[in-house]
């Protein structure tokens, strides 16, 4: 069965046992009339009826205007604002009252709705704080016992799901830092495929350097031997002139001496 706040009206009966010789009737019809109004309007469980508690809002105003003071007044006031969601207006109204009343049980009565208020607007901690605060002026409150037990569930419950959202939004960063990395990993590898890549083009590059210089440096290398080849092939041939001439001069020679021996040879010949 699903959990449901409970509200104090305890007032509201009490209002309605005020004899009317009372001075003020007409403050009071008001606040019967408002009464009435809400007590209608509690009847119908399947809605709630906005419409009527405003109504009784404007009786009990009316009856206000005449006495502000009047605390049990001011409750049936603050519950009516709570019956139409005006949470805010409400729980000013219950902090008024248990502010200012004396009287244990009333004070316990609007801390208790001060709780509900709170907690409507998701204010756990000071719907908590209320509720301990009601429980500390009455003790034997066992609607405020049980509200309190509600909020605290719906806190942990709260808190569960906040730890939750936490966990699942570090592990969606931790993805994200993942990620990041992956792809400052790949655009690292990237860039050092491409400085490879560079590389390999500078190191091609520079040996078609070297090997064009290489082949400059030798065609220059060759054109400065080759005068000098010319100038060394000059001399060689002077030099095997030179020693055709040697060799022609001692054959002549040997010519000269092997024609006088002959001629020597036909003298003596001769003479035989």
């Amino acid at each position: 069965m699903k959990k449901q706040l409970i509200i104090h009206t305890g007032f509201l009966v009490f209002i309605l046992l005020l004899g009317l010789s009372a001075q003020g009737q007409n403050e009071r019809k008001f606040v019967r009339h408002g009464n009435e109004i809400f007590e209608q309007a509690l009847q119908d469980t399947s809605k709630i009826d906005t419409t009527a508690f405003s109504q009784a809002e404007t009786a009990y105003r009316k009856a206000l205007d005449k006495r502000p003071d009047d605390l049990k007044w001011n409750f049936n006031l603050g519950d009516a604002l709570y019956k139409q969601m005006k949470f805010e207006e409400a729980t000013a109204k219950f902090e008024e009252i248990a502010e200012k009343s004396e009287d244990k049980i009333e004070k316990a009565r609007a801390f208790h709705n001060l709780g509900n208020s709170m907690m409507m607007q998701n204010k756990l901690d000071e719907s908590i704080d209320a509720y301990k605060k009601a429980l500390r002026n009455n003790p034997e409150d066992l609607e405020s016992k049980y509200n309190l037990v509600y909020a605290m569930n719906l806190k942990k419950q709260q808190e569960q799901q906040q730890q939750q959202q936490d966990q699942n939004k570090d592990q969606n960063k931790d993805q994200d830092k993942n990620q990041d990395q992956n792809k400052d990993q790949q655009q690292n590898k990237d860039q050092q495929d491409q400085n490879k890549d560079q590389n390999k083009d500078q190191n091609k590059d520079q040996q078609n350097q070297d090997q064009k210089k290489q082949n400059q440096d030798q065609k220059k290398q060759d054109q400065q031997q080759q005068p000098q080849q010319q100038k060394i092939s000059k001399e060689n041939a002077e030099r095997l002139l030179q020693a055709l001439q040697n060799d022609e001069e001692k054959i002549q020679e040997k010519v000269k001496k092997a024609q006088a021996a002959k001629a020597q040879q036909r003298q003596t010949d001769k003479d035989w």
